[in-house]
């Protein structure tokens, strides 16, 4: 059934009848603009807005109309929004999507239409493999690829045990197989909380220090990473079992988590203090026009979708009815990423760096995020040979 959903969307892209274009480049944006997440959604769409700013507002000469749904954080409202862009709004393209739950949700409606979607954050073993299309693009990375990094980290550092930690659902699971599969030592114990709603971790971590284990792995972005690590600290763990990351300790969270982030590592293929130009110039500009904030991974990956989006339009002249052209321009990763330079594997997921990030205090007090090490250069997803395109 997988690999024929895949080929419904291939035969669609050769066979079907193209739309015609618009006089408006028009974007669905399907994020979480409201509850706890919501900072996330408007940091995605700050960036968002920044880089149509840095694109003059226009793509292939044509201004830009972007439509901005909140998914609610919840699955089954993230489709209905998607099929209102596409449906009712007619969008060229989607893009957004926080959470791996509600892409899954809204996956098929974007293939069956034919509308390229650009996953600014949420990537599922799914999407990576088996149901990989010609009309998906990652600006992200596959779940599981970023704590697999932090397992080859945690190895390098001769980590023998862990506990593991996360949230009840498809990237949490993703998340702990992606930590285990590049970690040799032993995992003591596994444990899945229920998603968003659960907040108490106060009994995942009596089972962690329960089991033995010489250190701890937790994937918890937004407010329920804020309370796990507040909690971990309480619990007087800090001192006795090592904590280990993935999307729990960002720049959105840094100020509510404070000096209980130092000393907790992480990692990801973006940070604010990447040296090249490009990304100088988003976090500077980012700084400039939203007064007291910082940019995140989160961020900088909406503004590649962008940019990956304009790099399309751009190379057929506007025309989006071209659409074999503009999968072939998309394909190539032909614009300058606030990450540097990145090429696509086969399932359109980026193949990349992955950098070792500690939390850091300033002469002034000041807690930033900045980038240690390279801990893997060009890492492709363990999923991509499930793909069925080559």
């Amino acid at each position: 059934m997988r690999t024929a959903f895949w080929l419904a969307g291939a035969a669609a892209l050769v066979l079907a009848n193209p739309a015609s274009a618009g006089d408006t480049i028009k974007i669905g944006f399907v994020s979480t603009f409201s509850g706890p997440t919501a900072v996330i959604g408007n940091d995605m769409r700050n960036s968002f807005e920044l880089a149509l700013d840095h694109l003059g507002r226009k793509m292939g000469g044509k201004p830009v109309e972007v439509i901005y749904e909140d998914d609610g954080q919840k699955p089954d409202v993230g489709k209905q929004k998607t099929e209102k862009l596409v449906q009712s709004d007619k969008v060229d393209f989607l893009a957004g999507y926080i959470w791996s739950n509600v892409l899954l949700a809204s996956l098929k409606t974007a293939v069956d239409s034919q509308t390229f979607l650009i996953s600014a954050n949420a990537g599922p073993s799914q999407l990576a493999g088996e149901l990989c299309s010609p009309y998906v693009f990652s600006t992200s990375w596959q779940n599981d690829q970023t704590p697999a990094a932090v397992g080859l980290y945690m190895n390098a550092n001769g980590v023998k045990s862990v506990f593991l930690i996360g949230p009840n659902y498809a990237a949490g699971k993703d998340m702990l197989a992606g930590l285990k599969s590049t970690f040799k030592g032993e995992v003591k114990g596994e444990e899945y909380t229920v998603w968003p709603s659960q907040l108490d971790f106060s009994a995942e971590l009596s089972k962690a220090r329960a089991s033995g284990a010489e250190s701890i792995f937790v994937f918890y972005p937004g407010a329920a990473g804020v309370q796990f690590l507040n909690q971990y600290a309480q619990a007087g763990l800090k001192s006795t079992m090592p904590l280990y990351t993935a999307f729990t300790v960002d720049e959105l969270s840094l100020p509510l988590q404070k000096e209980n982030a130092l000393g907790v590592p992480g990692a990801q293929e973006w940070v604010n203090d990447l040296p090249n130009e490009q990304n100088k110039r988003f976090v500077a500009d980012y700084r400039k026009k939203y007064t007291g904030l910082r940019p995140t991974y989160y961020g900088a990956q909406a503004y590649d979708a962008a940019q990956l989006i304009n790099s399309a339009v751009v190379a057929v002249g506007g025309d989006t009815s071209k659409k074999d052209a503009m999968k072939a321009e998309m394909e190539k990763a032909n614009f300058k990423s606030l990450r540097g330079a990145f090429k696509y594997g086969n399932n359109h997921i980026p193949i990349q760096n992955f950098y070792l990030q500690d939390v850091v205090k300033g002469a002034g007090g000041e807690l930033s995020l900045k980038t240690v090490a390279t801990i893997v250069t060009n890492d492709q997803d363990r999923f991509h040979d499930k793909c069925p395109m080559k």
